[in-house]
């Protein structure tokens, strides 16, 4: 296996329907084959918490307030750093994560309108002040997005049921990442062999 000197974190993120999990999983396939020691996980349920609090969160059998709802995901967020993200940059492996910390400002900040200044500083102390190496964002239209969803001929999550609701994470997603340094944006209209081909030339050039 390759060995880095350092821990090298990668965040996927975008909208439901973006393509964005498929592209993390290509992406963690690529890297294998490549010989780097990766590792793939996800927010909600990277950990045997999570996958509860996924479930809680994805469903809601029972009414969840918007707050509640975000503490949720601080939750896991929380459980997550310690047991999977912190251990493996301390290892120096390539962490791909679809989904983090700028989920829940795009879907609870933008999409329920909480504060979001609030947000990051919960966010930041659930995270231990680790950030990202690189933010990979998959741009795609709602329409677009709405339409991959409904193909998939599955139960839709909370999140997922109203374009309007979707339309604001969208804006909010591309608000946030506009003066972003490190962040990297992807066309999620292309082929994913397109939108692999990108995401492992961006990768490279920050490993190298």
């Amino acid at each position: 296996m390759k060995k880095l000197e350092y821990g090298f974190f990668i965040a996927i993120e975008g909208i439901d329907g973006s393509g964005k999990s498929t592209l993390a999983k290509n992406i963690y396939n690529y890297l294998n084959e490549l010989g780097y020691e990766t590792i793939l996980t996800k927010e909600p349920g990277g950990t045997p918490l999570g996958l509860q609090l996924r479930t809680i969160l994805q469903t809601k059998n029972t009414p969840v307030n918007t707050k509640a709802e975000f503490l949720l995901f601080a939750a896991d967020r929380a459980q997550h750093f310690s047991n999977v993200i912190m251990p493996a940059l301390n290892n120096n492996k390539i962490i791909i994560s679809d989904r983090l910390n700028d989920s829940s400002i795009a879907y609870q900040g933008y999409g329920r309108s909480l504060d979001i200044e609030t947000l990051k500083h919960i966010n930041n102390w659930a995270m231990g002040d680790i950030k990202p190496n690189l933010t990979i964002f998959v741009r795609v239209d709602t329409n677009i997005a709405f339409k991959r969803i409904k193909a998939r001929k599955e139960e839709l999550t909370d999140f997922e049921k109203e374009q309007s609701f979707m339309n604001k994470v969208a804006f909010g997603f591309q608000e946030m990442y506009q003066n972003r340094t490190d962040v990297v944006t992807l066309d999620g209209n292309k082929t994913q062999e397109e939108l692999l081909a990108d995401a492992v030339n961006t990768i490279k050039k920050h490993l190298q």
